[in-house]
């Protein structure tokens, strides 16, 4: 099955009409190399170790926060002891949101208490009030204005496992919109359905669309199973809770971002970048998001140092990506007179379950050399999967900017089980899978730097 399908992508890559005025090759001693490459890294601790490292001697690491600090620490001197040839630090910015306590309780009849996380940029605040539940976020935007005054909103949608993950659209969307919609209609406090996948009483935080200084309203998640409790409570009849949350922003805090470069051996002013996000959530240590990208990209630039990689190899352990995508942003906008010159970007950021799939924004420009580069990802279990793929968060700005992308695609299915939750810990990460996922960067990272050719990567036109 699977050579049947290999052999159908690559004649539909070699057949797709190329826009290129010279076509970017690969040498056959660069394929044989990443072939050795490939099952080199499938045995290879590395991986696992900084992994391991990460998740145990910093731990949670939210963004300005004392573990945040130590992990950059951290990765400085992790990528010196992989034998980076060098590692800098780069200043992000950004305002610093706090949480010290969270709690929620039934009042009446039903007294008891209920499992909750406050939204990432939530104001601090204690109200009560009588709950009001709605099915998903289109049937709160359809609540009359002004109808919920005082109410407290609970959007109880829960979010569908899929492969692609990609009904993180609706649960990632309630909790970035829902707050707001909320406050519109009158009401005096948010709670939704974690935007998680698992049926467990930890429940899961992330980013509201809170910006300092505007107005909001006390805002958390339920776990999935406290959610339904809720829900069942509602059903037997007008039920009042009583929402205590102390968090809020607290001034500015300065973190970074880390970069280690291995240096080209043949075109050093050409760069290959690779990377993760340092900084987690604080609810758990942070190893599926995102400290599993960390230690892939890690691993594989020091799996390519002894190979001598033609073009420079950059990893960035990207600061605060959960609050707002500061670090890639900071990273855009300080290295965009290096567009044209980064050839390629890829980022781990969902997880270290198996990769399944290969994309890249090069798919109609240089065909052959994706091909190229399928031929050696097809024995780790990786389809080409053209049009289904996207550039990762962090490098999201850069590729706007003009940065040709590469997607390599984990599969998502048990990702929301565990994503910003206490449940997300080092035991959840099987090796096995991991090495495949390090295998893969190692030889995408390495084909592309050895590529005689680019990938498209050109400044774009400023938009009028």
């Amino acid at each position: 099955m699977r050579a049947c399908t290999l052999a159908f992508a690559l004649a539909m890559l070699v057949a797709a009409p190329t826009q290129a005025a010279q076509p970017t090759r690969i040498a056959a001693s660069a394929l044989t190399q990443a072939a050795s490459l490939r099952e080199a890294a499938l045995h290879d601790p590395t991986a696992w170790k900084v992994l391991e490292s990460l998740t145990t001697e910093v731990g949670p690491r939210m963004a300005g926060s004392e573990g945040d600090a130590r992990a950059v620490a951290w990765a400085q001197a992790k990528f010196r002891e992989l034998g980076y040839d060098k590692v800098w630090i780069e200043p992000v910015t950004f305002p610093r949101w706090v949480r010290r306590s969270e709690s929620l309780a039934v009042l009446g009849t039903h007294a008891q208490p209920l499992r909750i996380t406050a939204l990432g940029g939530s104001p601090g605040g204690t109200v009560e009030g009588e709950v009001v539940r709605f099915a998903d976020l289109a049937a709160l935007q359809a609540a009359p204005a002004g109808s919920l005054a005082g109410k407290i909103v609970f959007v109880d949608y829960q979010m569908q496992a899929t492969r692609d993950g990609s009904d993180y659209r609706n649960g990632g969307g309630i909790r970035w919109m829902g707050p707001k919609l909320a406050l519109d209609k009158g009401a005096a406090g948010f709670l939704m359905r974690s935007a998680g996948t698992s049926t467990s009483r930890e429940p899961h935080t992330g980013s509201g669309g809170f910006r300092p200084g505007v107005t909001a309203l006390p805002s958390a998640a339920l776990s999935t199973i406290d959610a339904a409790q809720l829900a069942r409570l509602v059903a037997l009849g007008p039920t009042r809770v009583h929402l205590a949350l102390d968090c809020g922003y607290d001034g500015e805090a300065t973190s970074y971002n880390v970069i280690g470069e291995i240096t080209g051996s043949a075109r050093p002013n050409e760069i290959v970048l690779i990377g993760g996000h340092l900084d987690s959530w604080d609810p758990g240590t942070g190893a599926i998001d995102d400290a599993a990208g960390i230690a892939i990209t890690m691993a594989t630039g020091a799996l390519l140092k002894p190979l001598h990689p033609a073009r420079t190899i950059r990893v960035v352990a990207f600061a605060n990506e959960e609050q707002g995508l500061w670090g890639g942003k900071a990273y855009a906008e300080r290295h965009a007179n290096e567009v044209a010159r980064t050839v390629m970007a890829i980022e781990s950021d969902l997880g270290a379950a198996p990769i399944y799939g290969f994309d890249s924004s090069a798919r109609a420009l240089q065909p052959q050399a994706l091909a190229q580069i399928q031929q050696v990802l097809a024995p780790l279990g990786i389809a080409w999967m053209p049009e289904q793929g996207e550039p990762e968060s962090d490098i999201g700005p850069m590729t706007e900017a003009g940065v040709a992308w590469a997607w390599l695609g984990h599969d998502a299915t048990h990702y929301f089980d565990l994503h910003h939750s206490a449940d997300d810990t080092l035991d959840k990460i099987v090796p096995s899978e991991l090495a495949q996922n390090t295998a893969a960067y190692a030889v995408f990272t390495w084909l592309a730097a050895q590529a005689d050719g680019g990938f498209g990567s050109a400044v774009k036109a400023a938009s009028k």
